[in-house]
């Protein structure tokens, strides 16, 4: 498993009638391949729209700066997702405990280095690396593997919710200790989900729920800036003009943008003061310059994402990688969600940033390797069925016939199921 190429490239069987070739299975889900090809499309774009003045202020005058960046960074992406789409999930096993540790190590060292960007200290090499990035696909696959280690004695209090609480609190507690409360939460939030996932009993899942907000409600109070961020949410609810600065030009921005927007690359708030538009506030610049419209097209982007993600974890061919899939697929969904439902002012402000969109290196780089690995997961799956008869990824007939490519038809082995 795990060691085929992209496409079968074996001479593939005649069939007996017409002695005429079989088509040539690909080995990944096509769909959900072109998915991902779109966002990142779209991300590019409206990543020069936003980021082109930002640049010239920020970096000498070089309006390409930071696009020049998102591309380097989307090609390694794409390498890394390439690799780890080939790479068989299964010998992660010998890796996680490595990978685990070596997280730990680089956040601590953030702390050591006390490298300050934007009042915290988050990233190292000049601002290019964030570990807390690195810390949130990490702690998934740590925890895919170890779950599924510990399935028979999940239920076991002292084999199950202890070790994962104390795995989780080390990776937060060093986290939140940057401070980064936003990476905290969501690496606790995929703690508990990663739990469900794995088949815990509710009664434990209740219990973590409920520490989890008890925790929630400690970090906020103890930490400035999580009263802050919550006395801002709540008084933007109450009313929008007394919201914190972010959003009511991130809400600016979506009233400019109107249904249909004002055209790419011509927004306004990014030029009048709407915070890091190439970075958190991406999500408000295409609010502004696609519409409500395109917006909505954005979202359901990310939907079909979460669709297809977990319709590859439910026909995984094991466990272990529905744990994977399923996983990571609902991390970078919520993180989206977050970055988008922040600007909209339906949460309080996080620094999420929007998957495959935001402008910045690691963000780029871990999503396309959750991607690679979700790939993977479906490349075990086409293999898998097809030994067994059955279909589930694409099969597309590459070869001509009198002159013409086309799409096998009725009698085609295998084809895309929705």
């Amino acid at each position: 498993m795990g060691q085929g190429t992209f496409v079968n490239q074996a001479q593939p069987p005649t069939s007996a009638a017409g002695g005429a070739p079989r088509p040539l299975k690909l080995r990944f889900d096509v769909p959900f391949l072109l998915i991902i090809a779109v966002l990142l499309v779209i991300g590019l774009l409206m990543v020069y729209s936003a980021s082109w003045d930002y640049s010239m202020i920020n970096f000498n005058g070089d309006e390409s700066y930071v696009i020049k960046r998102q591309l380097l960074w989307a090609g390694l992406g794409i390498l890394v997702a390439a690799g780890l789409s080939m790479f068989d999930y299964h010998r992660f096993k010998r890796l996680v405990v490595p990978m685990m540790l070596g997280t730990i190590i680089l956040l601590i060292v953030v702390l050591i280095a006390n490298n300050i960007r934007l009042g915290a200290v988050r990233s190292l090499v000049g601002g290019s690396g964030q570990p807390s990035e690195l810390a949130k696909i990490v702690i998934i696959v740590y925890l895919a593997f170890w779950l599924y280690s510990k399935r028979e004695v999940l239920n076991d209090i002292s084999f199950g919710l202890v070790p994962m609480a104390a795995i989780l609190g080390i990776t937060g507690g060093l986290i939140l200790m940057q401070p980064d409360l936003s990476a905290t939460a969501t690496v606790l939030v995929m703690g508990l989900l990663m739990f469900i996932l794995a088949g815990a009993d509710w009664k434990q899942i209740i219990g973590v729920f409920l520490v989890a907000l008890l925790l929630g409600f400690l970090l906020v109070n103890i930490s400035s800036t999580g009263r802050s961020r919550i006395d801002d949410y709540i008084a933007g609810l109450r009313d929008p003009e007394q919201a914190s600065y972010h959003v009511r030009r991130s809400l600016e921005a979506v009233v400019n943008g109107g249904w249909f927007g004002v055209g790419i690359g011509q927004a306004n708030t990014k030029f009048t003061g709407l915070p890091v538009p190439p970075t958190d506030s991406i999500f408000a610049v295409i609010a502004e310059e696609t519409g409500i419209l395109g917006a909505s097209g954005v979202v359901l982007l990310y939907m079909a994402f979460l669709w297809r993600g977990l319709t590859i974890a439910k026909r995984a061919a094991d466990p272990l990688g529905s744990l994977l899939a399923g996983g990571l697929t609902l991390w970078v969904t919520m993180e989206a969600l977050i970055n988008m439902a922040v600007i909209m002012g339906i949460l309080p402000f996080a620094g999420n940033a929007l998957p495959f969109m935001s402008a910045g290196g690691s963000n780029m780089l871990v999503t396309m390797a959750s991607c690679g690995i979700i790939m993977n997961v479906a490349r075990g799956s086409v293999e898998k069925e097809s030994e067994e008869g059955r279909s589930f990824g694409a099969v597309v007939d590459l070869r001509r016939r009198n002159g013409r490519r086309r799409v096998s038809g009725a009698r085609r082995s295998a084809g895309i199921r929705l």
